[in-house]
């Protein structure tokens, strides 16, 4: 037998404020057309003034426990992936904890900017299959609008704000690739390319700062390197792109999303899209994406689903999971 992580809950959460793309129109030399061409994003969430980062998390998660139809005292971790936490300590991960009345387990963030939801999901996975926990709540939540540059349209126009949520927990297995739950895990990182997409503040600085982008040199090692973790995590487990039902990738723009899956063999049949409600939402793209899967009968019990980001490091990687 194979102790496995399944998953047994999910939820998300979309601020009520909803910015078109003709909003920027008012502001910056770009286009509804414009917009939707190169990135396949139509609409996005903003948070409202005040809304932090750990409320969105909240209201995830709570949709979570729900469906999984747990209690908060059920769960023995929580992590939070994001690169927008309320402050800079605590963690937004034990603010959740604290706001859902979880007061028996043991709360954490993860911080890989768009693969974060990954990195914390596979961190979730190994505390299962190691025996540290046997019900883990994942969250990946984020308010990309305050760290905006917005006179720079090439990168203002790409992301929203939002939270997804999902709960996994321990489940014995027969070892094969029949198992529900998490099957295999792929992590990369390569800090030679920090600079192709960061944030010019931090911490040592005092300054919260910005995003900055090098767009066209993005696009390709995304599309190369989503693709190559893809492959991996379904190798490690002699799997092929056949045998996969659904493909849930990180929501950053419509073009790399059609271009990973092509290079995987995957038809866009079998991919959930939602980059153009959502836009970018960083760590919450996946869990988000999973979650509106789940709500509109896509993501159905059994079905293979491989989920893969790419995010600022550069760091990337993937999950293969039976739902």
């Amino acid at each position: 037998m194979t102790r496995r992580a399944v998953v047994k809950g999910i939820g998300h959460y979309l601020p009520e404020r909803i910015v078109p793309n003709a909003e920027f129109e008012k502001t910056l030399d770009t286009s509804d057309e414009w917009i939707k061409t190169r990135s396949g994003i139509e609409r996005r969430h903003f948070a409202a003034p005040g809304q932090t980062t750990s409320e969105m998390a909240t209201a995830a998660a709570n949709a979570a426990l729900e469906m999984a139809q747990m209690e908060a005292e059920d769960l023995d971790a929580i992590i939070v992936a994001t690169s927008t936490a309320d402050m800079t300590f605590p963690s937004a991960a034990t603010m959740v904890q604290s706001a859902i009345g979880n007061t028996t387990g043991f709360a954490f963030d993860v911080q890989a900017v768009c693969a974060g939801f990954i990195y914390a999901l596979s961190n979730a996975n190994a505390l299962i299959t190691s025996g540290q926990a046997n019900r883990v709540m994942v969250i990946g939540a984020e308010t990309f609008s305050r760290i905006m540059d917005w006179t720079d349209r090439s990168t203002c126009v790409l992301f929203g704000d939002g939270a997804g949520a999902l709960i996994v927990e321990a489940e014995e297995g027969k070892g094969t690739t029949d198992d529900r739950g998490i099957l295999s895990v792929d992590l990369n990182s390569d800090g030679r390319y920090k600079d192709l997409l960061y944030v010019d503040g931090g911490v040592a600085t005092q300054n919260t700062g910005v995003v900055r982008m090098e767009g066209p040199e993005l696009f390709r090692h995304a599309v190369e390197k989503l693709a190559q973790t893809a492959d991996t995590a379904l190798e490690k487990v002699g799997l092929t792109a056949d045998d996969v039902d659904w493909v849930v990738p990180h929501q950053a723009n419509i073009r790399i999303i059609q271009s990973t899956a092509k290079k995987l063999g995957v038809g866009m049949d079998r991919v959930v899209v939602t980059v153009q409600d959502h836009g970018n939402t960083s760590a919450a793209s996946i869990p988000l994406a999973l979650s509106v899967g789940v709500k509109n009968g896509q993501i159905k019990p059994g079905d293979l689903v491989v989920t893969e980001a790419i995010g600022g490091g550069l760091a990337w990687g993937s999950v293969v999971l039976r739902w």
